[in-house]
């Protein structure tokens, strides 16, 4: 059984019940028979929940009850990782955008980019053709900037594991190159 990342404290704070009360009610509601998206959509229309805690609750569920791995989801694994680096966002942007400044950092591997906003986001297919990136920027000061990598659809935990490892590397590796 795995246990909610957010603490009691935290969810009772915004739902008005702590983990162990949500999942004796979502029990007693018949919950584990349901599918995902029906706990969410009684979370949210029975309950009052917003989507976001309604898909909070109902992973949490999920993991607790043994439906769910952590990093699961309906369309696979994924893992996320962020890296903060002492340069404007621009800068940050530009070493993902440009290929010959990501090669340097990333190496060589074919990557489709197949959707960018500028300063904010890239939606990128990776060099396996199957699973994605969803890259998110943040502007965190006139010298300062944060990137965060998902990596989606990855086949199972050790893939989430691999790709944890990987995705620090390279993100080490960006910064020093960035630091230049």
């Amino acid at each position: 059984m795995t246990q909610p990342t957010i603490s009691d404290a935290a969810v009772q704070a915004k739902t008005g019940r702590v983990w162990a009360a949500w999942f004796t009610l979502l029990d007693a509601e018949g919950a584990a028979e349901m599918t995902h998206r029906q706990i969410a959509a009684a979370l949210a229309d029975r309950h009052g929940l917003s989507g976001w805690w309604s898909q909070m609750v109902t992973v949490a569920y999920e993991q607790a009850r043994g439906r769910r791995e952590p990093h699961q989801t309906s369309r696979g694994y994924q893992v996320g990782v962020s890296k903060t680096v002492p340069v404007p966002v621009d800068v940050l942007f530009s070493a993902w955008a440009d290929e010959n400044s990501r090669e340097r950092w990333l190496g060589d591997d074919p990557i489709t980019i197949r959707r960018a906003t500028r300063l904010k986001s890239m939606r990128i297919t990776w060099s396996d053709g199957h699973t994605n990136l969803d890259i998110s920027f943040w502007d965190k000061g006139p010298e300062k900037s944060s990137v965060q990598v998902q990596h989606s659809r990855l086949t199972d935990r050790d893939d989430v594991e691999s790709k944890r490892r990987f995705w620090r590397v390279a993100l080490t590796r960006l910064a020093a190159e960035l630091s230049t």
